[in-house]
């Protein structure tokens, strides 16, 4: 206000000072104009009270310089008042509403001011949440993380364990020279055998997942014949389905399928020695193959507890077992990840009477 008032009897004084020489002449219209816009001037800087104090500065002004008799404050005719009453509400007025817009204008930079540094602190405080979520996500994935390495070290350390323990009991009954008929002592080297190519599942397995997880997986696409495919694997696992019939109806007119050899076959046996632990002794077990609409498809069913409709997908995740499982929790999600690659699909149904039916469906080799 002190700067506005200040700027506004200074321009007052200047054109006093400017038209006093030549005052005979320009009446008193003209300064009376000069004046309003000075009051408007001050009014922008100071506001209202300013306007007023410039306003009544300029009326004094006015009178004493440029209404005759000069240098008094007094007015003698009636036209003199009009003039100068006219100049005080035109002046105090322009003043005034001057003062008004500038007090809008203030109020609405001060509102502009709010809203940006509200802006800014909604923006940071966003920032900061998504900080705070992709920390939280990060938590997550190193508890996840955590807990699949401890879902590993206790799957390796017990699915080890196990048939290590059955060599390592042969192993030393034979080498202490321990007497067995020839039909006991070919039972513990087929034990033995068994063990070691299990243990050669698990070890393939675990090399697969760590590929997996890598993304180094990716197919090296051949036309394979999956009929041929599927009976190498049945004979080269046929220890597995000793107390069980394998029944299978693969067609030898079937089409290729496109896919890499080595992984197709890798979820095969995976599929068959997830079927030889759950398959009840004394029952059939099916391998099914048939074109279907998206390809050829592939069935392994038992006669088994089955899987619940509520696990058919978690058991597709690695380190999950069903219910009684004794597995490592890995080969099927290996065979998920190998079927997905080759653009195929894999699901498990219930059998019709009771059991567990794995549908692999894998593209037509072109």
């Amino acid at each position: 206000m002190l700067r506005g008032a200040a700027l506004g009897v200074g321009l007052v004084g200047i054109i006093v000072m400017a038209l006093l020489p030549v005052r005979q002449h320009v009446g008193s219209t003209a300064p009376a104009l000069l004046f309003t816009v000075v009051a408007a001037a001050s009014a922008a800087i100071g506001g209202a009270p300013t306007a007023v104090l410039v306003s009544i500065a300029a009326a004094a002004a006015l009178d004493l310089a440029f209404l005759r008799p000069y240098g008094t404050l007094s007015v003698l005719t009636v036209q003199d008042g009009v003039a100068m009453g006219s100049f005080l509400a035109v002046a105090g007025t322009v003043g005034v509403l001057v003062a008004a817009q500038r007090d809008a204008r203030l109020d609405a930079e001060e509102r502009e001011h709010h809203l940006r540094d509200l802006t800014e602190r909604l923006q940071a405080m966003a920032r900061e949440r998504e900080e705070l979520t992709e920390r939280a996500a990060q938590a997550d994935d190193l508890a996840r993380t955590g807990e699949q390495r401890n879902a590993v070290l206790r799957s390796v350390s017990h699915d080890l364990r196990t048939p290590l323990s059955v060599i390592r009991a042969v192993v030393t009954d034979l080498r202490d020279g321990t007497a067995y008929d020839e039909l006991t002592r070919a039972d513990l080297l087929t034990m033995v055998s068994d063990e070691a190519e299990r243990l050669d599942r698990l070890v393939a397995n675990l090399l697969s997942l760590s590929r997996i997880e890598a993304d180094a997986f990716a197919p090296q696409r051949q036309a394979v014949d999956l009929p041929e495919l599927v009976h190498d694997r049945l004979r080269q696992l046929a220890s597995l389905f000793r107390d069980v019939r394998v029944r299978t109806d693969l067609p030898e007119d079937l089409p290729l399928v496109d896919g890499d050899y080595s992984q197709l076959e890798q979820v095969v046996t995976n599929l068959l020695a997830n079927l030889s632990r759950h398959a009840p002794s004394g029952t059939d077990v099916w391998v099914l193959a048939r074109r279907g609409v998206d390809g050829v498809q592939l069935e392994i069913s038992d006669r088994g507890e089955g899987v619940a409709e509520s696990e058919s997908e978690r058991i597709f995740e690695p380190f999950q077992r069903g219910g009684g499982s004794t597995s490592s929790g890995v080969g099927l999600a290996i065979c998920r990840a190998i079927v997905e690659a080759h653009s195929g699909s894999i699901r498990v149904e219930r059998t019709f009477g009771g059991g567990a039916t794995f549908v692999v469906t894998l593209p037509i080799h072109q």
